[in-house]
Order: structure tokens, then sequence, then C-alpha cells
């Protein structure tokens, strides 16, 4: 009988068991933390996203970076294998808004707890509490692995699921791509993804705490060119912006140290500038005898009025029947492209996902397996794949785990 080691119990380590033991094989669990799936429980806010229920293209389209190496394993163990697996588990799911897949319970445990009883149903070996230290190969083919106190396990292979490097103490601290690089694999550069971002202008601090719905933003980078957009929900923080729509649009972001990044955000991107000039002309005629900072109630957050009073040039103390043509419109700019420029990424411990990871050219995309070394597999964050927000990159584990598991 085949025996094969799974180094990390989260969503890929998991996944990648189940479909190995399927198979016959004597699979063995190896977890650094004392229970399984510990990041998986803060996934989703705690209410765990676990897929998108979207059409397979849509999945790939959604990888931000290489998208296609997933053909296979999206093919494979599709997002309905993944909602079928976790009904069966007796999970019960929804579909939210965005085609975002939940546990009916909102509990991220009861994901965690019900692979948890498949682990244990599959009578798979779980050794928690201990790291691997070393993977053995000879002559270019795995032979063993070497936990924290000395144990040697042998294997006929070896699947890496250790996550990448973001949320450290959930026990992501990058261990996998330390093994991947001692056996050969390169590295691409790692960053931190889906993150909030820093802000160089001022006014984002008298900003914090505000929570802006139905926003459109705008991504500038190299000579001003628009890389990307986006419209949903952001939030202000006392560092910058953070929030689903920020998130996304830390994906398509490089090296902030070599490359610089401007947003524009549209607080009333439904309105075009001629209509939002009409409603701004029908707000001024109603306060026509107030002061300009007390003109905008009906059309902004009262947070957001001080901040778009000072954008805008026009002092706060004038009257709004004495605002001309040209200051309204700048009023109008002000409100469709209020600039921020990007300083830097929060740190990689706020990260939810790692971008960058073992090289997907010295992976095979069928199996998992790398090219380098027989018998040595990779599954999830460790691979250079990542998603935007939506559930996608939980489909990554779950996908590559069991493609993994069941190439062996």
């Amino acid at each position: 009988m085949k025996k094969v080691v799974i180094i990390g119990a989260g969503p890929a380590g998991m996944t990648a068991a189940y479909s190995a033991s399927q198979n016959g094989v004597d699979v063995v669990l190896v977890e650094k933390n004392e229970r399984v799936g510990r990041k998986l429980l803060i996934t989703g806010k705690g209410r765990c996203n676990i897929t998108n229920n979207c059409e397979v293209e849509e999945l790939i389209a959604n990888v931000n970076t290489n998208g296609k190496f997933l053909y296979s394993a999206f093919y494979t163990f599709t997002n309905d294998s993944v909602m079928e697996m976790f009904e069966s588990l007796g999970v019960r799911l929804k579909t939210e808004r965005g085609n975002r897949v939940f546990p009916e319970s909102d509990r991220a445990m009861d994901v965690v707890d019900a692979m948890a009883r498949l682990i244990k149903r599959k009578n798979i070996k779980l050794v928690t509490g201990k790291t691997v230290k070393d993977i053995k190969e000879k002559n270019g083919k795995v032979e063993s692995v070497v936990l924290s106190d000395g144990k040697e396990i042998k294997a006929d292979a070896v699947i890496i699921a250790t996550g990448g490097a973001s949320y450290q103490r959930t026990g992501s601290t990058g261990d996998g791509y330390r093994l991947a690089e001692k056996l050969g694999h390169k590295i691409t550069p790692l960053k931190p993804s889906l993150i909030g971002l820093e802000i160089q202008e001022d006014f984002v601090h008298k900003l914090k705490g505000l929570s802006l719905r139905n926003v459109a933003i705008n991504v500038y980078g190299k000579k001003n060119k628009k890389i990307y957009d986006d419209f949903g929900e952001m939030e202000f923080t006392d560092y910058g912006v953070d929030g689903p729509i920020i998130k996304s649009a830390s994906c398509i972001m490089r090296d902030l140290s070599k490359e610089s990044y401007k947003i524009s955000l549209d607080l009333k991107p439904a309105l075009d500038h001629e209509k939002l000039d009409k409603r701004v002309q029908r707000d001024f005629q109603k306060y026509i005898n107030k002061r300009f900072e007390n003109s905008l109630s009906d059309l902004l957050p009262s947070k957001m009025i001080p901040v778009v009073v000072e954008l805008s040039g026009i002092d706060s103390a004038t009257p709004v029947n004495y605002i001309t043509k040209e200051e309204r419109r700048n009023l109008v700019n002000t409100i469709k492209n209020m600039e921020m420029h990007v300083k830097r990424y929060r740190p990689m411990e706020e990260a939810i996902v790692t971008s960058g990871g073992v090289k997907t050219s010295e992976i095979n995309s069928s199996t998992m397996e790398s090219k380098l070394v027989e018998g040595l597999y990779f599954a999830g964050e460790v691979i250079d794949v990542d998603a935007y927000t939506g559930g996608f990159n939980l489909q990554i584990a779950f996908s590559t785990g069991y493609l993994a598991g069941m190439s062996i």
C-alpha cells in the first residue's frame, strides 16, 4: 500500500487526505497546531465563504495570478463538488449576493468540524502539534519526512499544503516555501493580497470608521493607465482604506517600492456628471439660504461632508446662492473623482491570502506533482496562485488538494 504524508491540515491538506484515502492510500496528515483548520475559522469574518456558485470558467476568470494553471484542478473538483461534499457532511449551504456560498449557520466552526469528521471517518492518521523539519529525497524521489521531534516517517509521496505567510497566528508561517526551496523549487516573490491599503492623503483619517456602499473605484498604475475598476463596498480606517473592493484592488497591485498606484473613488456611480450636476442644483435650490457646508446632507454621509467641502476648494461658509457654475462643477468632480495615492500595503499578517509562492511552471498542472522531485506534490496557497475575494481562494485550496490526493 502506498503511503503519503500531507503537511498542513487546512482546507487543501484535509481535502487531499480525503481524496488520497478514496484511492486506498495510507494517509498521514501532519498539522503544527493542536487542531485542524485554524485559518478556516477566520475566513469570511468567521462565516467561511466556502466557494462561489458560478460557472467554472468564471472561477478561472477570478483567479488573478496563473488562472490557466488551475483548469485541471477546477474541472476535476468543481465548486459543485465542494458544495456536494459539505452537504453530504451535514453542512447546509446558502448562496448570497455575488454567488458567495456560506454555511446556513454562518459559523465557520461547522465547516471545520465537518472536515474533521471526514478525516476521522476515513481513518486518516492525524498528527498534531508537530512541524515538519525536513523532506528527504534520494535520486530525485521523496523518501521520508522528518518531524520536529526527530521522528522520521517513510513516504512514497509528500503533499505540501502548508498555506501561505499571512495570518501567521493561525500557523501560516511560510514553512512550505522553505521546504520547497530546499528541494530545488523557485519561490516567486511573496506579497500580501486581499489586504487593506495605507493612503498618503491626510483626509482619510477624518473618515475613519465610515463605511460606503454602492461606490465605484478606478485604479491607475504606470503612466496613469487604468488597470482595474470595481463597484461595491469599502470603508475608511485609521490607516487608509479597506473593504471588499479595496481588497480585490490590492490583488492587481505589484511591488509598491517600484510602482505607484492611484485610486479614484466615485461616491455616486449611478449618476454621470450631468445628472449629478442637476441633482446638486436641486439641493442648492432647496438649501438656497444655507451655507455651503450645510447644503450637502441629502447627498453625502455627514462624516464625508467636511472632506468633500475641503477638496472642492469652495469656502465652507459661502452662501449657496453665491456658488458659481464653475465651483459647482468642481464639487461634482470631487464627488465623482476623490483621488487617493497608495502608500503601502498593510502588513502580511493582516492579508487574507499570500500572493506568490512555488512557481507554477515547476508543477504539473494535471496532477499537482513537482516536475523536479518525483512524489512531491503541492496544494493550496503555497502555490503561486491567488484570486479575488468571493470564495475563489478556498475553491483553489479544495480543488488543488483533491487533485493532488487523487494523483498519488
